[in-house]
């Protein structure tokens, strides 16, 4: 008879810290929320618990006061005053990674609007990253098919450039982005709809990305739209490839 190994499982217990500091809301000020305690470090995430019950929303330390803890709300404050438990998480913010997030459509935090749930077996990666040794990033030298004639032909774009758009509003910027998307060499797409209005959010994928068959297969949207908070739409700024594929594709 096999005997069970419960070494991973210990591992886990030993990690666990059974006891629970709670901090408390003692005001709100803005997008600023203000509480004594707990002990936290910067860039660390809490839970702010509301009073009424209900949801509780993440927030991240961004500094202290006069003893009291700083948090930039990653969601919304309507239900969260005075008095709220705040609970800290132990660790900064984290999205799962890996090929499962191919076709998702994700909000500013990582997680898909379908309502659908991601594989619990997904690794998680810190939004929080060290930048790369610039001695250690290759030179850009291999061009990148956009399958825009234009740009192929008279602007071509290299393999690790960045490339800027600009231009007016309705001259057809969005249009663009959805050809290269639909047409380029790159094995993956990630696009980030960062402040735009919730409505051009379907009509970009039906739209511009294509009819219901987007190409799922290689493409994942990040939604944090204008009437999300101005904390969720910083995060998904610092949601990057590199982070969210880090495992698959």
């Amino acid at each position: 008879m096999a005997l069970l190994d419960l070494s991973k499982y210990e591992e886990a217990l030993g990690s666990i810290d059974p006891v629970r500091v709670n901090g408390k809301v003692t005001q709100v000020i803005g997008l600023t929320v203000e509480s004594e305690g707990p002990d936290v470090a910067i860039g660390e995430v809490c839970s702010i618990h509301p009073i009424k019950g209900g949801s509780p929303i993440l927030a991240e330390v961004v500094g202290f006061r006069n003893n009291r803890v700083l948090l930039m709300p990653l969601g919304e404050l309507m239900s969260i005053g005075p008095g709220c438990d705040v609970v800290a998480t132990g660790r900064p913010l984290t999205v799962q990674v890996g090929s499962e997030l191919l076709g998702k459509v994700l909000d500013g935090l990582g997680r898909p609007l379908d309502g659908s749930r991601l594989p619990i077996r997904m690794p998680h990666a810190s939004t929080h990253t060290a930048p790369s040794n610039p001695l250690t990033r290759p030179r850009v030298v291999e061009p990148l098919g956009t399958g825009v004639r234009a740009i192929d032909g008279l602007l071509t774009v290299g393999q690790g450039q960045r490339v800027g758009i600009f231009a007016g509003s309705g001259v057809g910027k969005s249009t663009l982005l959805g050809m290269v998307a639909r047409n380029t060499s790159a094995d993956v797409n990630v696009i980030a709809l960062i402040g735009e209005r919730g409505r051009e959010v379907l009509e970009f994928i039906e739209k511009d990305l294509g009819p219901k068959d987007w190409p799922a297969r290689s493409s994942s949207l990040r939604r944090p739209t204008s009437r999300r908070s101005s904390g969720s739409r910083v995060r998904s700024s610092l949601l990057r490839s590199r982070n969210i594929f880090a495992t698959g594709a």
